[in-house]
């Protein structure tokens, strides 16, 4: 097996109201999943900065980054090839923006879900652990 390939990723929390921004996508498989918004780092931007611009992109809301929030890690196979993953999640408040992604190709529905809603809906491991977090604020 060749070496893992490594990504970076960075994404948005956007709490509100007792709501969590979320959205519905498909992920590699072709099968729609809930989840939030994230995304790759483009070159010499910073995981602060992705994680607003995936934000704005995937939902159509301008946010503000609070503070980091935790550090997901795990490893999948894409095209054969394994590659190692983390994505840095961040705590955001909305800003501004109308609601309308940019990217409507990736995003099927962007819903404010509450967090026990949340909580059925989304697969993720690190999903869940965010979840978690958030019912500790």
């Amino acid at each position: 097996m060749p070496e893992p390939r490594k990504e970076h990723s960075a994404g948005g929390i956007v709490l509100e109201d007792g709501r969590v921004l979320a959205i519905r996508a498909r992920n590699l498989l072709g099968d729609e999943v809930w989840t939030f918004p994230k995304g790759h780092l483009d070159p010499g931007e910073t995981a602060e900065q992705a994680a607003v611009r995936e934000v704005l992109e995937e939902t159509g809301w301008e946010c503000a980054v609070l503070r980091p929030l935790l550090t997901a890690r795990y490893s999948f196979l894409r095209g054969g090839g394994p590659v190692d993953k983390d994505v840095r999640w961040f705590l955001m408040r909305r800003t501004g923006g109308d609601g309308k992604p940019t990217t409507p190709d990736e995003v099927l529905e962007i819903r404010w879900l509450r967090l026990d809603e949340a909580g059925r809906l989304m697969r993720y491991p690190s999903d869940q652990e965010l979840l978690a977090l958030l019912k500790t604020l």
